[in-house]
């Protein structure tokens, strides 16, 4: 019998997906945790290294069609190798960096071949293995991604005090070869993506078929994914920085991502779960609300309680958000173009993620505080809140539209 047939192996491959998450989101949460060493050596401004963060996302979100489609085709399987190396090899190289063209270049590196390679299409890959609880699934192998940009920065912060910054990354870099690239071995693709029913319309909670085509789903989760991942990508980010300026050791500014990401992990369980229960369109604009309101409060909260507080809140908030949109994919859009589908909002994601990152960190250069810039995320999530009411009011024409010339053809 083939591995991929065995009982159980979609749980197998949760898990699997879990842990490549893992180290495929570490480096992303590690920008905020080397941006002060590197600037005190190179003195290179909080915008050009923030803007590294946003050529690792961007590179991620030029990818991300291509491997989607790869893996539509081919599956999964061996991709998930190249990722492993790839970001092996970008880690080792950002240990030998000496000026901000390499900056840019290891962390494209490593969103090409390697976050590439493993956000949508694993994602996809482990959505197909299920056809109940479909959405605790996903939350459950995207949290490993909140794992990883909170456990991933306090070992790099660990790792740059005991070693300095350039053995931290080599060391990490020597992690992801050693235990990364054993569980990407155990990579299987799901039956369900060959099978000839992989065309149909996916079913709503009524069961019947849902309304619109491929393209007009993944169009309006895309435009709206893009000013969430905005909002989103703020706090994630900028927030180790900020709470230092405010006169925190970088020790516990990092307690405090972890906190954020820690809280993610559960938020992302909680998100894929909640869309299961009230409907991933649904899930997702409750917990975009919540991520918008709580955005602007981090500049604004002074003592630490608070901040341990709001970091907790945020991250259950912004995470069980990205397993929702995700869920929305999963249930709107056919199997046989579904890693493709996931890919090309998770394009558009990356590319709200560095925009975010980016303006945050610019703004901060131009300003000297971050008032503005955690103003301009909390902007951008009403943005994001705006779309989602009127894809619901689309949906809504649609259903009408086909129930129309359903009761015409009888």
């Amino acid at each position: 019998m083939k591995l991929v047939e065995r009982p159980g192996y979609e749980w197998v491959m949760v898990a699997v997906a879990f842990l490549l998450g893992v180290f495929s989101f570490g480096l992303l949460g590690t920008v905020g945790v080397f941006l002060k060493p590197l600037a005190a050596e190179f003195g290179w401004s909080r915008g050009d290294l923030s803007l590294g963060y946003t050529v690792l996302t961007l590179s991620t979100a030029l990818s991300a069609v291509f491997w989607g489609i790869m893996a539509d085709r081919y599956g999964t399987r061996h991709m998930s190798l190249i990722g492993v190396l790839a970001m092996a090899l970008a880690l080792f190289l950002l240990s030998r960096v000496t000026s901000l063209p390499e900056y840019y270049a290891y962390h494209f590196l490593f969103g090409v071949l390697g976050h590439g390679v493993m956000s949508g299409p694993m994602v996809a890959n482990v959505s197909l293995w299920f056809t109940r609880n479909v959405g605790l699934a996903i939350g459950l192998t995207v949290s490993g991604g909140a794992v990883g940009q909170g456990v991933v920065p306090f070992i790099a912060r660990y790792l740059i005090n005991g070693y300095g910054w350039r053995n931290a990354y080599l060391y990490m870099a020597v992690g992801y070869i050693l235990i990364a690239l054993p569980i990407a071995l155990l990579v299987r693709d799901s039956p369900r993506r060959l099978e000839r029913h992989a065309t149909a319309a996916p079913k709503m909670r009524d069961g019947s078929e849902f309304p619109l085509p491929p393209t007009a789903v993944v169009a309006w989760i895309s435009a709206a994914v893009v000013f969430c991942c905005i909002a989103m990508s703020v706090p994630v980010v900028h927030i180790v920085p900020l709470l230092t300026d405010k006169g925190m050791a970088p020790e516990q500014a990092v307690t405090v991502l972890l906190t954020l990401m820690v809280a993610g992990t559960a938020g992302r369980i909680f998100g894929g779960k909640l869309a299961d229960m009230i409907g991933p369109l649904q899930a997702y604009a409750s917990m975009s609300f919540g991520q918008t309101v709580l955005i602007f409060l981090f500049p604004l909260i002074d003592n630490v309680f608070g901040t341990y507080v709001l970091a907790a809140a945020f991250g259950v908030f912004f995470s069980a958000d990205m397993a929702a949109f995700l869920v929305c994919v999963r249930s709107m859009v056919p199997a046989n173009v579904m890693a493709r589908s996931i890919s090309v909002v998770a394009m558009f994601g990356w590319i709200g993620m560095g925009l975010g990152g980016w303006q945050a960190g610019a703004a901060f250069d131009w300003t000297g505080n971050y008032i503005l810039s955690f103003a301009n995320g909390s902007i951008a999530g009403i943005v994001n809140l705006t779309i989602l009411g009127l894809f619901a009011l689309h949906i809504q024409r649609g259903v009408r539209a086909r129930d129309v010339k359903l009761a015409a053809a009888e």
